[in-house]
């Protein structure tokens, strides 16, 4: 038997469209600091801070102890498909076949990936509205898609105009994806703003995606409307959505999709032969969620809000940061160009010198440099601490 040199291993071309995830990046840099005695400040992961209603838990755990532990069909049980399809009704004006209109998966990121998936073919171009939550792109990478960025304008709030998508759509846009309330500006499009792009979506053609994971985390009277309720458009719409932030679920991992049955039928090849189904006892614990009481989710936005005063209120203290308003989710995203870096070397500078975590703008796309993002799903002493040690950073930075 005689040596010879082994031949070189390779990675999929796939692999090599897409980032790590910079969420993800530093909350593992965060738990690294804090792991050798630093004090930080984590606001980078977008997660609800407060536990899992008790009466949702109860669920998951009766369903454990009677032995619904095993497989379930793919499309979810019947018993929550049944109860998304009651609350897209009731609360939303949608009406879907629960049988061939609904499926269950594992997180509203599933999801997303496996309709993306569904819906392009490589070469295909998906409109991505920016600042654009930070796996849009990627997913469309790997589904061998192109991202085209909407740039919006924190000048005028990041307002939608079909002016502005007719210079981005071409004759090999497929897809464009609708999120609001918005991840990472915290923006609820107007119903004007819903009628452009359904108007623009129907002249062109286009399949919609509409993220609506932050429904229930509004501010100020505000009010969330499903692009998919628009005259034609529930026929070229998905609805995203999941458990993971309004019942502060998000390891849970437990979303929906709702749309047309030809897309259904597509999707499930996908997510039968990747997940095969969304974890039994945890859908009866969706199917309590969506159907029990909804007082601890609205205190839990009654105390989002107060926070959102909290955190807009010391940014607007600190100088060279400015900060639009925030109407749903739980993000502030303020615009840092007055402090003269690039949003990575602050975000950096304020981690290592500030002990804050937060989320460089460029994560949510090129013309987000002048931003960062913080999520505010932290106690009120621990926001205030930390706008206090940005505030320190920024003096020190325009001395």
């Amino acid at each position: 038997m005689t040596d010879t040199a082994p031949q070189e291993l390779t990675f999929s071309s796939r692999t090599e469209r897409v980032n790590p995830s910079p969420t993800v990046a530093f909350r593992e840099w965060t738990a690294k600091l804090r792991a050798e005695g630093r004090s930080v400040i984590d606001l980078s992961i977008g997660e609800p801070d407060f536990d899992t209603p008790g009466f949702i838990i109860s669920a998951a755990e009766d369903a454990m102890r009677s032995g619904f532990t095993h497989y379930v069909n793919s499309r979810g049980i019947g018993e929550l498909r049944q109860a998304i399809a009651d609350k897209l009704q009731a609360e939303n004006g949608l009406s879907y076949d629960p049988e061939r209109e609904v499926v269950v998966t594992v997180g509203g990121k599933q999801a997303l990936f496996s309709t993306i998936l569904a819906l392009v073919e490589e070469g295909d171009e998906v409109l991505v509205l920016e600042p654009a939550w930070v796996s849009y792109k990627p997913c469309i990478r790997l589904a061998g898609a192109e991202p085209v960025s909407v740039p919006l304008s924190v000048e005028d709030n990041f307002q939608v105009t079909e002016e502005l998508l007719n210079d981005y759509v071409s004759e090999r846009t497929k897809l464009i994806i609708v999120n609001s309330p918005n991840n990472p500006t915290g923006r609820v499009l107007t119903p004007s703003e819903l009628e452009a792009l359904a108007s623009f979506a129907l002249r062109e053609g286009l399949w919609v995606i509409s993220d609506e994971i932050y429904e229930k985390l509004l501010f100020d009277q505000h009010e969330h409307v499903s692009i998919a309720g628009l005259p034609g458009m529930k026929s070229s719409t998905v609805v995203i959505n999941g458990l993971s932030k309004a019942y502060a679920m998000t390891g849970w991992r437990l979303g929906y999709m709702a749309a047309p049955s030809s897309v259904v039928d597509a999707m499930l090849k996908i997510h039968q032969h990747s997940v095969t189904c969304a974890p039994s006892f945890g859908q009866k614990a969706a199917a309590a969620a969506l159907r029990g009481s909804q007082d601890e989710v609205q205190g839990m936005v009654a105390q989002f809000e107060a926070r959102r005063d909290v955190m807009v209120q010391g940014l607007q203290a600190i100088p060279g940061v400015t900060c639009p308003p925030i109407q749903g989710a739980f993000y502030a995203f303020p615009d840092i160009s007055g402090l003269g870096l690039s949003s990575m070397e602050l975000a950096e500078k304020l981690l290592l010198e500030g002990g804050v975590a937060s989320v460089p703008g460029i994560a949510f796309g090129e013309s987000c440099d002048s931003h960062l993002r913080f999520c505010f799903a932290s106690s009120q002493e621990e926001l205030e601490e930390a706008l206090e040690r940005f505030l320190d950073v920024a003096n020190a930075l325009l001395d």
